[in-house]
């Protein structure tokens, strides 16, 4: 099976754009990014579904909203897939957000690989009023959410009424240009809950770990892909992981001690155990991380890159990583 590569685009979230100055050029490097990527051959471009940055939601460092800025992409490029890691389905009503996604595949000649999930950063649930709810109300709602928008896509009319949603013939018009529909990815690891939903309705799987951890959620999502009798192969696990790349290991351990250095104190993990569960090392190492992964079924592979706004790391893996699997 092909081995595919995404990145990221620095929208903000991680507090990258904040020393940039203007909005203006916040968005220009946000917007070169993705131009970067679909120059150098990655198969997509990524944006995450947040408002607020972390690791300080309090800060005032911005952060470009999800789907206007996907959309945004999309019409600037040409080729490269456009997704969502993933989208917060509290955040905008169901069928809304089908009609939306709809339009954005349109837009973008059928470039659109939609991105999903419950929901987990409680400050912004907070600050923009949506409910939070338990952990099995916010996955009852992803459920809920992704049968309404899949029938939305493919059915003349939507009727559904659940616990949390109720459409009555809602229609989306234009449908999406992809059939039969855009491959639905949803993201999260919950062992009990939430891989529950992916095994039922995802075409694409999304989390992380190291190794071993992932090697760990594809056996549990396979034991829930036999519980509803879905085919396990026929979804795709694909891992969100940063990628921390240099031409030799000093360089690689300048960016990795600039990682820690932002990351370490806020997450308590030390740098080896950061370095287990990440991609990071010189070509060559890297190269042979993500073969680890490939080895337990990873097939795609979404990365961040730590030195943004720079797309030093974004050049160095498309010119020295990605020939490596070209053939594949």
């Amino acid at each position: 099976m092909a081995v595919r590569f995404g990145v990221f685009a620095p929208q903000g979230w991680k507090s990258e754009l904040g020393g940039l100055g203007s909005p203006a050029l916040q968005w220009e490097r946000c917007l070169t990014t993705a131009l970067s990527a679909e120059a150098a051959g990655y198969d997509s471009i990524w944006l995450y579904d947040h408002v607020h940055p972390i690791p300080d939601p309090t800060s005032d460092d911005p952060v470009f909203e999800c789907w206007t800025t996907t959309a945004a992409i999309a019409q600037a490029t040409s080729a490269i897939r456009v997704g969502q890691m993933v989208g917060c389905v509290a955040y905008r009503e169901p069928a809304l957000l089908a009609k939306m996604a709809s339009s954005v595949d349109v837009l973008s000649a059928g470039r659109l690989d939609f991105g999903i999930g419950a929901g987990w950063y409680w400050h912004e649930f907070e600050a923009y009023g949506f409910d939070w709810g338990t952990p099995r109300e916010r996955i009852g709602r992803l459920e809920e959410g992704v049968q309404i928008i899949e029938s939305m896509w493919t059915e003349a009319r939507t009727d559904f009424e659940g616990d949390w949603y109720r459409c009555v013939d809602a229609r989306c018009l234009p449908k999406p240009l992809q059939v039969p529909r855009p491959p639905i990815w949803i993201g999260g690891s919950g062992e009990q809950l939430t891989l529950r939903v992916v095994a039922r309705y995802a075409d694409y799987s999304n989390f992380g770990g190291k190794p071993d951890e992932f090697a760990h959620k594809c056996d549990v999502l396979r034991r829930h892909c036999e519980a509803a009798g879905r085919d396990y192969d026929t979804i795709v696990k694909s891992i969100h992981q940063d990628c921390i790349v240099g031409r030799t290991e000093s360089e690689v351990r300048e960016k990795l001690d600039a990682r820690m250095a932002k990351w370490g104190a806020v997450t308590g993990e030390s740098a080896d155990s950061y370095r287990r569960g990440h991609l990071v090392g010189t070509p060559t190492e890297v190269v042979a991380r993500i073969e680890e992964y490939v080895a337990r079924g990873a097939t795609y592979f979404v990365m961040w890159f730590p030195d943004y706004p720079s797309h030093s790391g974004l050049e160095l893996f498309a010119t020295e990583v990605l020939p490596h699997f070209a053939d594949r």
